[in-house]
């Protein structure tokens, strides 16, 4: 099996090793225009000096209305696409893959920030405050948030024009990766979900009609950016008796593989309140399923914070990669430091930091 500092190839494109960064909201946009910001370019700029292969950026709206909070990134105008071209070109210049993932928030949009003043918002966000209406499968709610307007055909069409011009502009404004975000109970989720998509249409009913959608949109990213890598984060779980279910997903993950995909992320919940038994490596066994079933290239999430735990994962095959988000964000510089525990010899260690080594 390779090892966690052995090279990846992912449809052409070499990554130097084995750890990538998960896309983590930041809710740090300029003003409400979804521009990214220098603090964008710190945060992921210091991720990809620290020796990540893949630095991907987070849940980038594709429309206005696909942000789930007022303070996310977007990339649905050339204005956005020109503020991440500096961020996308510097972590290039660290020798790690800039990515963007491209999201649709659905019924799960116009929400608060998690932080900022006053700390006790909850719900979503008055349209006399800024909301906006919210768009889903089908007119059911998340619980505490409003009810959302089922798209219609016209309106499905849009959204999957809309998932393809914004990969347009992420190839334009340099990103070497593109990720659709299809978990954690945003709009492609809700879609491949039962418990969310009360459709009678082509949409709805069977898996093959609740993955139209997806598929569509993962073709048509597919032809806009060309022979970059193309990911697909999924929930493998809605951690629900009737909901979405890892078999389920794997037979997805095939069908967005002949459609174009070539990596999947794989996570767990968020389309439905549950009650999860979170604890290190809780999700590892999701995607070790998914590889199992399809034999396709996955990566693992999931309070994955050991350089040990993380060299395991690799080693054992349940994942060709671990996708680290809060660890990350204690420690951008993880996988130097992994490399250091490990006793791995790696030769990009920023000349900057050469004094910092572990002795």
């Amino acid at each position: 099996m390779p090892g966690l500092f052995d090279p990846i190839e992912v449809r052409g494109t070499r990554l130097r090793n084995r750890i990538f960064t998960a896309p983590m909201c930041q809710y740090s946009a300029m003003g409400r225009d979804g521009i990214p910001t220098s603090w964008h370019l710190v945060h992921l700029g210091s991720i990809a000096a620290g020796g990540s292969s893949l630095v991907v950026a987070e849940a980038t709206a594709v429309t206005p209305e696909g942000r789930i909070s007022d303070r996310d990134t977007g990339i649905w105008n050339d204005e956005q696409a020109d503020a991440w071209r500096p961020i996308a070109e510097f972590v290039a210049s660290q020798g790690a893959v800039p990515g963007i993932q491209l999201a649709h928030a659905g019924r799960k949009g116009s929400t608060w920030a998690p932080w900022g003043e006053p700390e006790d918002r909850q719900g979503s966000i008055p349209a006399e405050l800024g909301g906006w209406p919210t768009l889903a499968p089908s007119g059911v709610p998340y619980e505490g948030l409003a009810v959302p307007h089922a798209l219609d055909l016209e309106g499905i069409d849009r959204i999957v024009d809309a998932f393809t011009q914004a990969a347009r502009r992420a190839v334009a404004a340099g990103f070497g990766m593109v990720e659709i975000h299809a978990a954690h109970g945003y709009l492609l989720h809700e879609f491949l979900s039962p418990v969310s998509n009360l459709r009678t249409d082509a949409y709805g009913g069977s898996l093959e009609n609740r993955a139209r959608l997806l598929l569509r949109v993962v073709a048509s990213v597919r032809e806009a950016i060309g022979d970059l890598p193309l990911f697909v984060r999924f929930s493998a779980s809605d951690w629900a008796p009737t909901g979405w279910n890892v078999d389920a997903c794997a037979t997805v993950a095939r069908w967005c593989a002949d459609a174009g995909a070539d990596l999947f992320d794989i996570s767990s919940g968020g389309n439905v309140p549950a009650s999860i038994p979170v604890r290190p490596g809780y999700q590892v066994p999701f995607a070790a399923r998914i590889k199992e079933l399809t034999g396709l290239p996955v990566s693992a999430v999931g309070i994955i914070t050991e350089s040990q735990q993380a060299s395991e994962v690799v080693a054992s095959g349940h994942a060709d990669a671990v996708s680290l988000a809060r660890e990350l964000l204690r420690d951008p510089h993880f996988p130097l430091r992994a490399a250091h525990e490990l006793g791995v010899d790696i030769d990009y260690w920023p000349g900057q930091y050469l004094r910092a080594r572990w002795r």
